[in-house]
């Protein structure tokens, strides 16, 4: 799923413009008003019609659980109203002049009128894509070769904060790829390892970027027929990805910063 933040007047506009151009499955998320609440005595209400169209409401998620959440069924998320120092953004109205050359400001604008649709779905069309685990799941229960396959199984790598409780606790991690490069060496993990007798199909993904405490680095997802196929393949998927895939990495302690030297 590709995932745009629009902030500043019109943004509300601008996404619902932009989701008639985008080709796939949009999700819209609109930023409501504080106090905005469901239907006293529930932690969601949901409206649903005849034909399928609904609305919902709720209070026990945040932006971030929505977009796991809308990561598994939707190609895009497109959100209105919502700042973001992690997701790309378009920035509209008198804070554009003041945006600085980060990396996450797609386009910055002084007006709706000053953004090129056609120029920034194209943009939108291009970016990283945001993954979670659940949707690498979902794309294997819907594969093709899905129905030979009895064992799905899973691999999630994520930020530990300490190795023992003396440790400097770390803060976050950074991830830089070798660009062009690190994507083929996962091509070439997944086809060997798809080869085997047993694996129907291997998805992989690592993040890259800042990447907090306690939160998800890489998965690895095997579609087997067996369980024993399943688990060999994401051990060796995981441990292959280390060894063999240029992705570097910066460790943040409460200390100090430091890269390190071996491949993660």
């Amino acid at each position: 799923m590709r995932t745009l933040c629009v902030v500043g007047p019109g943004a509300t506009t601008l996404t619902e413009r932009l989701a008639s151009r985008l080709d796939g499955r949009v999700a819209t998320v609109e930023r409501l008003p504080d106090g905005s609440d469901p239907a006293p005595d529930s932690a969601a209400s949901y409206g649903l019609a005849d034909d399928g169209v609904w609305v919902g409401a709720g209070r026990d998620r945040s932006r971030d659980e929505l977009l796991d959440h809308l990561a598994a069924e939707y190609d895009f998320a497109l959100l209105a109203g919502f700042e973001s120092a992690r997701l790309p953004t378009v920035v509209l109205g008198d804070a554009a002049a003041e945006t600085d050359d980060s990396g996450d400001i797609l386009i910055a604008a002084p007006s709706i009128d000053e953004v090129d649709v056609d120029d920034l779905r194209a943009r939108v069309e291009a970016l990283d894509p945001y993954v979670t685990l659940e949707s690498l799941v979902e794309r294997l229960k819907g594969d093709p070769r899905a129905e030979r396959a009895g064992a799905i199984a899973t691999f999630t790598g994520r930020v530990r904060a300490k190795d023992a409780d003396d440790d400097p606790r770390t803060t976050r991690l950074t991830f830089e790829k070798y660009e062009g490069v690190a994507g083929e060496r996962l091509a070439d993990i997944r086809r060997d390892i798809e080869a085997r007798d047993g694996v129907e199909r291997v998805l992989m993904h690592h993040r890259t970027g800042v990447i907090e405490d306690g939160e998800d680095i890489v998965f690895v997802v095997v579609l087997a027929g067996h369980r024993t196929e399943a688990f060999r393949a994401v051990e060796d998927g995981i441990n292959r990805l280390k060894d063999e895939v240029p992705i570097f990495k910066k460790e943040t302690t409460v200390e100090s910063d430091f890269w390190v030297h071996d491949r993660s």
